[in-house]
C-alpha cells in the first residue's frame, strides 16, 4: 500500500497514530506530497480527483480517501476494535466527527491567513470558526473525559490529533482555557509513542 501523506496534516497524522498503534507502519509506503486548493498535487489526480491527503492506494482496489474511511480500513485490516462494538460504536464514530469539525474550522483559519491575500482577510469568519472549536473543547470537557480515558479507540486518537494541531497553528488562541480535565488527558494523550512518532515539523 502506498499513503500519500504530508507530515503537517492532521488528517494524516490520525491515520500515522493508527498505523504506529496497530503495528501496520511497515506495510505502508509513505510518499510525502504538497497539495493545497490553489495548487493540486498532480500525481494524486488520477487516484484521488479532490487530491487532498491523507489517501491510501491499495494494490487491490481503488484509493481510499478521506482520512475517516482509511482509519475504518486499516482498523478493520488490522483487527484492531478501535471502532468498539454495540452502543459504544456510535460513541466512537461522535467523537471522531467532533474531531474532524474542530480540524475543518481550524483549518479554515489557517488558510485565511495563510492562502488568502491580507486586504481580503476576514477576521469576523476566523473568530466565527474559532467558536466552534471552542464549544467543542467545552463538549469534550464537559460530557466525554469518561471515554477519553477509557480503552484506546479512534475516538480517542481523532481528539488528540485535533488538540495537536490547535497547538501546532493556533496556540495563541488558547484552547485550555476553561477545560483543565481535557488538558490534563491530553498531556497524557500526547506522551504515547505513536503521537511522539507523529509530530508535526516545528
Amino acid at each position: 500500500m502506498k499513503l500519500f501523506f504530508s507530515p503537517t496534516s492532521p488528517y494524516v497524522r490520525k491515520v500515522m497514530v493508527l498505523l504506529h498503534e496497530t503495528d501496520q507502519l511497515r506495510d505502508v509506503e509513505l510518499l510525502e506530497t504538497a497539495t493545497t486548493p490553489m495548487s493540486p498535487a498532480e500525481p494524486l489526480l488520477a487516484k484521488a480527483p479532490l487530491t487532498k491527503v491523507p489517501a491510501l492506494e491499495r494494490p487491490d482496489g481503488p484509493t481510499l480517501f478521506d482520512s475517516r474511511v482509511i482509519c475504518a480500513f486499516l482498523n478493520e485490516r488490522a483487527q484492531a476494535g478501535l471502532y468498539r462494538d454495540g452502543a459504544r460504536h456510535w460513541d466512537v464514530l461522535t467523537l471522531e466527527a467532533l474531531a474532524d469539525g474542530i480540524l475543518d474550522a481550524a483549518l479554515l483559519i489557517t488558510y485565511e491567513g495563510r492562502m488568502r491575500p491580507e486586504d481580503k482577510q476576514w477576521d469576523d469568519w476566523s473568530d466565527a470558526q474559532w467558536t466552534k472549536i471552542v464549544r467543542a473543547c467545552a463538549a469534550l470537557n464537559q460530557r466525554w473525559m469518561a471515554h477519553l480515558s477509557g480503552q484506546l479507540d479512534m475516538g480517542q486518537i481523532a481528539v488528540a490529533c485535533a488538540l495537536g494541531y490547535l497547538d501546532f497553528r493556533h496556540d495563541a488562541r488558547g484552547w485550555r482555557k476553561g477545560n483543565d480535565a481535557l488538558a490534563a488527558w491530553f498531556e497524557t494523550f500526547a506522551a504515547r509513542p505513536s503521537m511522539i512518532a507523529t509530530q508535526p515539523p516545528a
